[in-house]
């Protein structure tokens, strides 16, 4: 997978060829010492996990399982996880989930995945049945560059909800890819695949509440999916994939915000040719001039983004004025700072900002952290919301065409006055789309008001660093600390037809990245955090979303005298997040409002908290044809809803899941504060390197038309001019 280090050549071209022969001795024999203990660590390291491993599963061991009956609840839990069975002679299909709360399934107060008294379903008393239609069968074996492309047809049922099920079995070897569904060329959905496994595979599914583009769901349109996957006779795995749903008329109590009336896409808008309609920075500009139209009360600004290739890991990137400092050793390591910013500018001006999620693919850091139990947001990753009301008085002035920009920014500490700039470009490559969310009122009024003023404190950086050497002046360890703090603020008076006030959007940002790279460049470590507070505020309506992403990332690469890869890493990722008001997004509270068994919705605001722990060890023979992997990885999920003005949080959804070694050891799961679901698997004395823990995807960077690029914690692969690398390092 993509983010596996490479090791790197000791570069010594800058020096007197006398302290070249020396220095480079002295690194080797350094080197060979270190590399000598290194195996003897990485040998007891080995051993000790998989005691460690046997002696938990025995501990958490039970005579049976626990298993409550298949009741309509169990069915609809986040990732529709089938009823696991006991270990069998039999191989069987690993399936994959990601942690998340439920969504509604039939819609309505009575028909959510809610237990009443713990046991059973309330009765569906919707007068409108439910109806369901395949959007999608597709196998995408060689599909880079060759999405699926179908046309969809609104069903004949009534509808005001709708929930997509995407399903997929793979099996072979295969990197993960990232897919995007558009509707033409707007985009409504982004995922990623899990890495699949020898037969008999893998398989996942995921439901998503897609209810917010009901705009496209009430039309024909024309549905692209990009999957883009490459198949060789090393690369086997296909990803034979799904796409159904299922529209409902959900009672009209439900807590949810009307749903757009029109929504516009910043896309390259490339649908018309059957073709993906992201933009890739910072190789192309990713501007649109849209025109508004004039009668408009409410607008809301999505952006979707993430890093691929060398900045997938941007969070573990080093300052600009680092890149060199394992040149000798590691190789040059990517930089413009382990901070980054999604920018959204309306006609030149900044709007409003995005500090990345670092979503971890399942092949990120190390393979085993992720199977079965996926990382936050791998298969559903998260849009970001800025609220662009405040514009409303300029965007509907009649003016034929305002441009629409998104930029992803680093920092450079080698440029500006005060030594430190936003680079207003990162290196290769993001994904990026936004679309443009709009309410609108009755059809000849006209938006007027004042024209926004913005406030713009920081962003604000400092910095510290510090380099040791060795006793031969070979640089060994660098340790830096990075902090970024931003406040952004745009107000206006908005005069609609429906209401008159003022508008205003605001921003309050810190970030704060501890980062140590030490043994000559081949072990890393990170331990940061994004805190930020959106809110908006108008005369009707206010929305309050307050964020907190932390992570801690411990890694370390090593490679014998025969090429033999490990890769060990301790990592710890967590989410926390609370919406209140209008998010134009489901917030997971769609599935408990109305609700009985003492459920007290609806509610006002969402609180999700969750968080992974694991550490895993993957190791690679030198000619990269066997590969296995060990690991544990527990994840606590907690979801709950709060009343207005109210610090008592219900809890309406929990979960705690522990994998081992490929296997679901303990899963214990509440549902309104009831205990639905109970897993405690017994442990095995047979080989714990399991199917699912063998196989993983290559990652010493020769793959055909792929090269090797900087050394560092993660593994970074740039693509040739013959073969774009994808997503796939």
């Amino acid at each position: 997978m993509r983010g596996k280090m490479i090791l790197g050549t000791p570069n010594i071209g800058s020096l007197d060829a006398v302290v070249q022969h020396y220095d480079v001795l002295s690194w080797h024999d350094k080197r060979r010492t270190s590399t000598k203990g290194r195996q003897l660590r990485s040998k007891l390291m080995l051993t000790l996990l998989a005691l460690l491993s046997f002696v938990w599963l025995t501990r958490l061991g039970y005579e049976k399982w626990f298993l409550t009956s298949p009741d309509p609840k169990q069915v609809t839990r986040s990732e529709l996880e089938r009823s696991q069975e006991p270990a069998t002679t039999t191989p069987a299909t690993l399936e994959c989930f990601q942690v998340a709360q439920p969504v509604p399934i039939l819609g309505g107060r009575s028909s959510q995945s809610i237990i009443s008294n713990g046991s059973e379903a309330a009765e569906d008393d919707s007068p409108y049945a439910p109806c369901s239609m395949l959007l999608m069968e597709h196998v995408f074996g060689y599909s880079y560059g060759i999405p699926f492309v179908g046309n969809y047809t609104p069903p004949s049922c009534p509808f005001n909800q709708v929930i997509m099920n995407f399903t997929v079995v793979s099996q072979g070897r295969q990197f993960d890819r990232l897919a995007l569904m558009y509707f033409g060329d707007t985009e409504v959905w982004r995922t990623s695949t899990a890495e699949p496994t020898p037969p008999p595979g893998i398989r996942w599914t995921f439901l998503k509440d897609m209810t917010e583009y009901l705009y496209f769901w009430k039309s024909p349109q024309k549905l692209i999916f990009d999957l883009g996957n490459l198949i060789d006779d090393k690369y086997t795995g296909s990803f034979n994939a799904s796409l159904t749903a299922t529209f409902v008329m959900a009672d009209a109590d439900i807590n949810r915000a009307p749903p757009a009336d029109l929504i516009i896409p910043i896309s390259a808008r490339k649908g018309a040719v059957d073709a993906a309609s992201q933009f890739t920075l910072p190789a192309e500009n990713a501007t649109n001039a849209i025109k508004i139209p004039r009668n408009v009360n409410r607008a809301v600004f999505s952006v979707s983004a993430n890093g691929q290739a060398s900045e997938e890991f941007w969070w573990a990137n080093v300052l600009q004025s680092d890149v060199l400092t394992f040149s000798r050793t590691a190789g040059r390591l990517p930089g413009l700072s382990p901070f980054r910013e999604v920018q959204l500018f309306i006609d030149g001006n900044l709007a409003g900002v995005q500090w990345p999620f670092p979503v971890i693919f399942t092949g990120g850091v190390v393979p085993s952290l992720h199977r079965p139990v996926v990382g936050i947001q791998a298969f559903d990753l998260r849009e970001h919301q800025i609220d662009i009301t405040p514009w409303l008085p300029m965007l509907c002035d009649g003016a034929e065409k305002h441009t629409f920009t998104i930029q992803v920014a680093g920092l450079d500490d080698l440029e500006g006055r005060n030594g430190t700039a936003l680079t207003g470009i990162a290196n290769d490559s993001w994904y990026v789309t936004g679309k443009v969310f709009l309410w609108l009122d009755e059809e000849g009024s006209v938006t007027t008001g004042t024209r926004p003023a913005v406030e713009l404190v920081g962003p604000k950086f400092s910095f510290s660093r510090h380099i040791t050497q060795n006793a031969t002046a070979f640089n060994e360890t660098l340790a830096f600390d990075t902090v970024v703090e931003r406040v952004i603020s745009v107000k206006s008076t908005v005069r609609s037809k429906s209401q008159t006030g003022d508008s205003i959007w605001s921003q309050s940002l810190s970030y704060s990245n501890q980062a140590i790279v030490s043994d000559f460049g081949f072990t890393q470590f990170n331990n940061f955090t994004i805190a930020g507070t959106d809110s908006s505020t108008r005369p009707t309506a206010s929305y309050k979303a307050t964020y907190t992403y932390p992570l801690y990332c411990n890694q370390t690469y090593e490679t014998s005298s025969q090429g033999n890869l490990t890769i060990r890493a301790h990592l710890i990722q967590g989410l926390e997040l609370q919406v209140e008001g209008g998010s134009i997004f489901p917030t997971g509270l769609e599935a408990f409002d109305g609700a009985p068994a003492g459920i007290r919705g609806p509610y006002a605001a969402s609180h999700l908290k969750t968080r992974r722990d694991g550490t895993a060890i993957f190791i690679q023979t030198g000619d990269g044809k066997n590969s296995s992997g060990y690991g544990a990885t527990n994840q606590i999920f907690h979801f709950g809803g709060s009343k207005e003005n109210v610090t008592l949080i219900d809890e309406l959804y929990f979960r705690n899941v522990t994998a081992v070694n490929g296997t679901v050891v303990s899963d214990s799961e509440r549902m309104a504060g009831a205990r639905t679901y109970d897993l405690s698997q017994a442990a095995e004395s047979a080989n714990p390197v399991k199917t699912s823990l063998s196989l993983f995807a290559h990652v010493s960077g020769t793959v055909p038309g792929v090269k090797r690029s900087s050394v560092k914690a993660s593994v970074v692969f740039q693509p040739s001019e013959a073969e774009p690398c994808l997503v796939c390092i």
